[in-house]
């Protein structure tokens, strides 16, 4: 049954790339209770606040969006805060949604909880088939525990709690640090700090020979709503474009947007990551959905985005390097 415009939805992580699309979305879809709280009013890692906001307001919908997140350099220096962080937000937000009787939840896992060496494209049945990527290993293994959490609890308590996989994400309110932010919006931020400076050269981490698939979060968002009104099953399902290009390819795209000319300088002595990864999202077309947005089209908004909004989102003292994440 879709969700009625006037029931309550929590969208834990509004502040996010997928939050705050969601809360887009959800505003021009006519949705009227659509509840938020910051970190400073709602600390998702601990539980007895969790419990008794969920007490005080009693969502009918939930979309578990939130989590610490980052691309390789953030991953592979921070596994164990990457590790704890996940686990905490959903194993507390999962437990108070099922106390208070939450009709529907959804959580997002990630695309980096396949296994290293999946068979390409990514089904949904190659979860736990192989060894993890090490770069992002304490994040993989929160977001399989939180996948397998929502299927336990709809086993075992009745609860409505479905599943997703979405792969690699950018889009307005992305993270542009240099320190723990993903390849795309880093290499934007790059490209257009070398225009501003003059610079001759882009430094970017590996060798650009990995693969990996790009969406628009406002897509992401739309499926996230798709899924919430026509999805009841256990187990995930993969939420992407199904079409992938190499990092190489992304970085030109990029440089011919923001750009031209700069020269890319690769750095192969730092790690390019998982091989390749692109989801198998046929499941996710058989229910009738599927992304719109073509990723030159993307980059061009995020970009524009960027301009505009881009100089609230840097830090000072970060490095000046690129992931292939």
């Amino acid at each position: 049954m879709p969700m009625d415009l006037h029931q309550s939805i929590f969208v834990a992580g509004h502040r996010g790339l997928v939050g705050s699309a969601l809360c887009r979305k959800l505003a021009a879809e006519g949705f009227d209770r659509v509840l938020t709280a910051s970190r400073s009013e709602l600390d998702l890692c601990r539980q007895a606040d969790v419990e008794r906001w969920f007490e005080e307001n009693r969502p009918d919908h939930v979309f578990l969006v939130a989590g610490t997140v980052g691309g390789i350099l953030a991953n592979a220096s921070r596994q164990a805060e990457f590790l704890y962080d996940n686990m905490l937000i959903h194993v507390n937000v999962i437990e108070a949604a099922r106390r208070v009787g939450v009709k529907k939840l959804l959580y997002l896992g990630s695309a980096c909880a396949y296994p290293r060496l999946s068979k390409q494209p990514i089904s949904e049945d190659e979860l736990l088939t192989g060894p993890l990527e090490p770069t992002n290993e304490g994040y993989a293994l929160a977001k399989i525990s939180g996948l397998r959490l929502c299927d336990y609890y709809r086993e075992q308590y009745g609860c409505n709690f479905i599943t997703a996989m979405p792969t690699n994400l950018y889009g307005p309110n992305d993270n542009f640090d240099l320190e723990s932010s993903h390849v795309l919006p880093a290499l934007m931020r790059k490209f257009d700090e070398a225009k501003a400076s003059g610079e001759a050269q882009v430094p970017i981490w590996g060798t650009g020979s990995a693969r990996r698939e790009f969406m628009h979060v406002d897509d992401m968002a739309d499926a996230c709503v798709f899924l919430m009104d026509n999805y009841d099953k256990a187990g995930h399902i993969n939420v992407g474009t199904g079409v992938d290009v190499s990092i190489a390819d992304l970085a030109e795209t990029i440089g011919e947007i923001v750009y031209p000319e700069a020269e890319l300088r690769w750095d192969p002595s730092k790690p390019d990551g998982m091989p390749r990864r692109v989801l198998d999202v046929s499941r996710l077309a058989a229910l009738g959905w599927q992304a719109t947005i073509e990723l030159s089209e993307g980059i061009e908004a995020t970009y524009r985005w960027y301009v505009e909004n881009g100089a609230q989102r840097r830090t000072h003292g970060e490095r000046s390097v690129v992931s292939s994440r």
